[in-house]
């Protein structure tokens, strides 16, 4: 996630490694510098220019601040709050009071706008505690409603959908009808997308809004198309005057125009941000936490959020207990990447931790890796599951034939389990850190190297 800009930027901090203060001409080399990251992150020029202007004039301001603050930390420092301020300051709340609250779902086809709202649904259920009502909108292609019908089954929630109408504004209106005869809390509204604004399109969305008066309508719009999802969110908020942005795709190769500018062009705040395909990966957005991650400095306070949601208490006892008498086996580790994958994909989550972005950056890690790990264990008898060390070689041929590796890649994941084992193990027991890494270097002379 915008790792072009966050390179860019910090090349333009490192003009100013060495330098004793701010000066008026560090501070136009790093200006310069800054504002072409910009531009090349599909920053609308103007914007750009603005952004940079007021970052020089609160940097020149700043010329006699106490040495003891570097002036590479000090123009970081400024940035982010700059940063911070075009994408809008503060996280902005969903509306959704009302009997029952009613969200619309707008924007392009292609966008992310039935996956979103199979998102919402699952964030409001589990987060708000809120019952949910899909609603399939989306008269015109074929897949639409089915697409959200198994989305509203791996929610748990259900959908309203009239496979006979073709007049969206009677079947949002009925729909809403069916919520207060059901007692919903919600009803979010999956509409039409086209492939480019266009007047039909924009009646429509125009119509079914004034049909059925939504509490909260949120304009979906992929944050990969750069500064055409910003002109693609005024055109809409231009028709329909909607309350929000939500920015998907923000996993792929995205160069961070939209998700800088669009509160400063638009006037309206990005209430979430969609980072992969699961409908775990829906976050609210945090203006300050996406500053930190696009200047390198992590965003550990969502990793903590996550981290917590998938915690617990009775199951860390648990495994606690386990690892202390050396019994952590292969259904207790299946366990734990169960509870990582909740969490998340792999690399996004990583990104999250301050410094592991640029370790990362240019390794492909791909959370597939866990499927290889699980199709070697449930290769395994429920006896060996539960006792790793029954793996004798006879055992491990038929694992081998049962999960399609090799007996090489067999023998390797069971060694590293067993060493991941002995060292939760010995940490568990309170040996001190340089105890544990002379046992592993001992097992494996390279290993830091």
């Amino acid at each position: 996630m915008f790792d072009s800009l966050s390179e860019r930027l910090e090349g333009a901090f490192k003009n100013l490694k060495g330098e004793a203060k701010l000066t008026e001409i560090n501070i136009a080399t790093s200006i310069k510098e800054i504002r072409r990251a910009l531009v090349g992150a599909d920053v609308n020029y103007k914007i750009a220019k603005e952004f940079t202007d007021n970052v020089k004039e609160k940097a020149l301001g700043s010329e006699n601040v106490l040495n003891a603050v570097k002036p590479g930390e000090l123009m970081v420092k400024i940035v982010m709050d700059e940063m911070v301020s075009l994408m809008g300051g503060q996280a902005a709340g969903i509306n959704i009071k009302g009997k029952p609250g009613v969200v619309l779902i707008s924007g392009l086809q292609g966008s992310g706008k039935t996956t979103f709202t199979g998102k919402l649904a699952k964030f409001l259920k589990e987060k708000k505690n809120k019952k949910v009502l899909l609603v399939a909108c989306d008269v015109y292609r074929p897949a639409a409603i089915d697409q959200l019908t198994v989305l509203a089954e791996a929610v748990g929630v259900k959908i309203y959908k009239e496979v006979e109408n073709k007049n969206p504004v009677e079947i949002a209106q009925n729909a809403i009808a069916h919520a207060l005869e059901n007692s919903c809390d919600v009803v979010i509204v999956d509409t039409a997308g086209r492939l480019a604004v266009d007047e039909e399109m924009m009646n429509e969305i125009e119509a079914i809004k004034n049909g059925i008066d939504p509490t909260e309508t949120l304009f979906v719009v992929d944050a990969m198309t750069g500064q055409d999802a910003v002109n693609t969110a005024k055109a809409f908020n231009e028709r329909i005057n909607y309350d929000g942005v939500v920015l998907t795709k923000l996993d792929g190769d995205t160069r961070g125009g939209a998700a800088l500018t669009v509160k400063y062009t638009v006037g309206k705040p990005i209430k979430f941000v969609s980072t992969g395909e699961t409908l775990d990966t829906l976050d609210v957005f945090y203006p300050e936490r996406m500053a930190q991650r696009i200047l390198g400095m992590g965003d550990i306070v969502s990793f903590v959020e996550k981290a917590q949601e998938q915690f617990d208490e009775k199951e860390a006892k648990r495994l606690e207990k386990k690892i202390k008498k050396n019994k952590f086996d292969f259904n207790d580790f299946v366990g734990q990447l169960n509870q990582i994958r909740k969490m998340g994909d792999l690399k996004s989550l990583m990104g999250m931790i301050p410094g592991m972005s640029k370790m990362t950056k240019n390794l492909d890690i791909d959370d597939k890796a866990f499927n290889k790990v699980e199709a070697i264990i449930q290769s395994m008898t429920i006896e060996e599951r539960g006792k790793p060390e029954l793996l004798n070689m006879s055992r491990k041929r038929r694992i081998a034939k049962g999960c399609g590796q090799n007996i090489h890649e067999i023998n390797m994941f069971i060694k590293q389990f067993d060493q991941m084992r002995k060292m939760m193990h010995m940490m568990s027991k309170g040996n001190n850190m340089e105890r544990m890494m002379q046992q592993m270097q001992s097992q494996n002379p390279n290993a830091f190297k």
